[in-house]
């Protein structure tokens, strides 16, 4: 077993480099562990192809169209210009808080259907308006932007991260992942806002060398109905569809239930999310041809890591993990902490997100029922660590680091000082909120 143990462990290390100082893509880094980790730990050859595409096809069959239509939702909302008017939106209606709170809010919602990265490209010069309008350190409101828009991303579905870790950890309730995500993804942004305040309060204003006359450009923006019902409509379905489930009368319903069913399962909620967003291209220019293709090209990539880390834990699945770790998890008590601390040293170590989400969930896997983690909630107290774990900590070796210190006018040096241990922060306050919340539940609730 100390072998297995030795394969393992460097087949982590190879993720690691690999992603990380050898810049290779990751799924040329994940397909070479999986293999070495099959060839290492005794896998019979005639088997290990078999389990590869096994492993790709159970991912692609769980979430391929949920990021499909996600993407395609957030292509939609992004060159129709809805990100603005929700954006807009939620500035008039939170006008009383303090301006942070409100940029970290528009993060919030506008980070759930948009990756996080792309998000703040299209909402920097919304920031930078904000900025030079009130007044306001653009520092901090470059910490708030990120920061509400970093939490959602690693925490509540479509997002790829939490998708892919519900696939590897076979959760069948996705609402429930998203309505707990969202409760914790909503009190991290809310840390974040915080923090962002300080910084505002903290740091001189300085007038931003871009004139506002290029920021403010005047375009055509969707009503907010428009905008925000391919987000809000496939929640209300996914919602819908968990408490149909305990209606004892729905089932006299026969036909009729089995549609609504249907309709609110996640892949039809997001498809109907995805239609209502085709809704907002009749005032641009774009075809609805090229919005498909461009959700394709952006779901490709995707797509293809998440299948791969499928396959890296069905081949870790075939180790006898749980049989050694049995007698040191529980006399260490580890829990919670070690889905945490797997996704947190990924993710710092070589900078995605999503890669630190997908090998953590797949490591612990086969370990859920040895955890005590082995039901629905279970499994969703697990992403949620995993989640927070993943967002420990963004700097120079993570995409996301680099755009909002270029976009969001932030030198190296403020960057590490500023959004890098901001989102350390929401990491470490994260799993604090995680365990505590998973106390409270086992010993008060349940």
């Amino acid at each position: 077993m100390t072998f297995t143990l030795i394969v393992l462990a460097c087949a982590i290390v190879w993720i690691v480099l690999g992603t990380s100082r050898f810049k290779l893509h990751p799924f040329l880094v994940l397909l070479t562990a999986s293999i070495f980790l099959g060839v290492g730990t005794g896998v019979p050859l005639s088997e290990l192809a078999g389990l590869l595409g096994k492993g790709m096809g159970k991912t692609m069959q769980s979430i391929g169209l949920l990021i499909l239509f996600g993407t395609t939702i957030g292509v939609a909302l992004e060159v129709s210009n809805a990100t603005h008017s929700i954006a807009q939106a939620l500035l008039n209606r939170l006008s009383k808080l303090p301006l942070p709170y409100a940029v970290s809010c528009i993060g919030y919602l506008v980070a759930i259907p948009v990756f996080c990265d792309s998000a703040f490209v299209i909402l920097s010069s919304l920031n930078k308006r904000l900025s030079q309008q009130t007044k306001t350190p653009l520092v901090g409101l470059t910490v708030a932007l990120s920061t509400g828009l970093f939490a959602p991303h690693v925490l509540v579905p479509p997002t790829p991260g939490p998708l892919a870790a519900a696939a590897n950890l076979e959760l069948e309730n996705l609402f429930l992942l998203i309505l707990f995500g969202g409760i914790l993804a909503l009190l991290l942004v809310l840390l974040g806002a915080a923090y962002a305040h300080y910084l505002s309060k903290k740091t001189p204003f300085e007038v931003e060398s871009l004139p506002l006359e290029e920021i403010e450009k005047n375009q055509e923006l969707p009503s907010l109905g428009s905008a925000i019902a391919p987000i809000i409509i496939p929640i209300v379905l996914m919602a819908l569809g968990t408490v149909v489930q305990f209606i004892p009368m729905a089932e006299k319903l026969g036909f009729l239930n089995n549609i609504l069913l249907m309709l609110c399962t996640p892949s039809f909620a997001l498809g109907i999310g995805m239609l209502l967003s085709f809704r907002l291209l009749k005032t641009t220019p774009v075809s609805l041809s090229e919005v498909v293709e461009k959700g394709i090209q952006t779901a490709a990539p995707i797509l293809i890591i998440t299948a791969m880390g499928g396959t890296l834990g069905l081949i870790i699945q075939q180790l006898p993990l749980t049989e050694f770790l049995q007698n040191g998890l529980t006399q260490n008590s580890l829990g919670l902490l070690l889905p945490f601390l797997l996704a947190a040293a990924l993710k710092t170590a070589q900078g995605s997100s999503t890669v630190a989400i997908i090998t953590a969930s797949s490591i612990v896997f086969p370990l859920l029922g040895l955890l005590g983690l082995d039901s629905e909630l279970g499994k969703v107290w697990v992403i949620l660590a995993v989640g927070v774990g993943s967002m420990t900590i963004s700097h120079a070796n993570d995409s996301y680091f680099w755009i909002v210190s270029q976009m969001g006018g932030m030198d190296i040096k403020t960057a590490y000082r500023n959004h890098s241990f901001a989102t350390f922060l929401q990491g470490a306050v994260g799993i604090l909120l995680v365990l505590v919340g998973h106390w409270i539940y086992s010993t008060i609730l349940a």
